[in-house]
């Protein structure tokens, strides 16, 4: 097994969700610029409604390969939408979390960092997510307060 192989377990045949963006999840999207975008998630924790992903753009399976200039543009996105998410959604704060390989919880074979709101008393971490996606509409009206928050 090379050192490649070691941390990489992106199926031959993946069609991924985050390079093939359907058209109509655009309007999900909160954030572009030529290295990352983010966009609200399709999966909600109950109490933490409206959260994100940040995205880079090229595809990198996971934190080992992220160059170094895709890392610097997702946590500097991430910055700037937290600061947004805060006056938007009135939380508390925010929480950031991101999973490599399958022992880590990574479920989307392209690197991505969620950033949630936080409120006082939302047991994020002892909370499952909700089963299904949320409906579009709810996850597009929230994308619509980030992109006011922003300007």
């Amino acid at each position: 097994m090379s050192h490649r192989d070691s941390h990489h377990h992106e199926p031959a045949d993946y069609d991924c969700p985050f390079c093939d963006l359907p058209a109509e999840r655009e309007r999900e999207v909160v954030y572009r610029d030529e290295r990352v975008f983010a966009m609200v998630a399709p999966r909600w924790w109950p109490r933490n409604a409206g959260h994100l992903l940040i995205i880079p753009v090229a595809h990198h399976e996971n934190l080992y390969d992220l160059p170094a200039a895709d890392g610097h543009a997702v946590f500097d996105a991430t910055r700037l939408l937290a600061r947004a998410m805060r006056g938007a959604y009135d939380c508390a704060g925010v929480s950031t979390c991101q999973h490599n390989e399958p022992a880590g919880n990574q479920d989307v074979w392209h690197f991505h960092q969620h950033l949630f709101p936080r409120y006082p008393g939302d047991d994020l971490y002892g909370t499952p997510p909700e089963p299904e996606w949320l409906p579009v509409e709810r996850r597009r009206a929230y994308a619509e307060r980030l992109r006011s928050a922003l300007g």
